[in-house]
């Protein structure tokens, strides 16, 4: 009886971890519906001035230029400015969108030196983890971040 044991035992551990590695297969037929983040819009009153703002503070010229939006290409991702249609009395800071940077505190800086006001000060969330936020002059929420531990995935 004593031999059984082990060797129940044993099949059991072996059944246990068969099922979890079925378990952990994933079906490579299955096509992804949500690719990533593409975009992200900053609505704004006046469209010229933000876009002039916007060069500077991403140090980055506009890819797409017309009347109604205004992309830029920001690492392979895109920033858009629409020119707001109804004046707001409130923007909403409840969903930030991180701009990756390589260090906080400079970028964050740089913006308050150009208009910007501070909204959140560079600061550890964890680990190496570094992040910050501020409101460019109209009152939109630009965050940074800066996270080694991020990494895109190889297409």
């Amino acid at each position: 009886m004593k031999k059984i044991i082990p060797i129940i035992a044993l099949l059991f551990l072996s059944l246990s971890l068969f099922s979890q590695q079925n378990n952990q297969k994933t079906d490579t037929t299955m096509k992804k519906q949500i690719l990533g983040l593409r975009t992200c819009l900053y609505v704004v009153p006046n469209l010229s001035e933000a876009k002039t703002w916007y060069t500077k503070a991403f140090e980055t010229e506009p890819y797409f230029d017309e009347p109604f939006y205004v992309g830029f290409n920001i690492g392979g991702y895109e920033l858009g400015l629409l020119p707001e249609e109804k004046e707001y009395k409130e923007r909403t800071d409840n969903v930030v969108m991180y701009w990756g940077v390589e260090e906080v505190q400079p970028v964050y800086d740089r913006l308050l030196a150009i208009g910007a006001t501070a909204h959140e000060e560079p600061h550890s969330v964890g680990g190496p983890l570094i992040v910050a936020s501020v409101k460019d002059p109209w009152g939109n929420v630009i965050g940074l971040i800066y996270n080694p531990v991020f990494k895109l995935p190889e297409e």
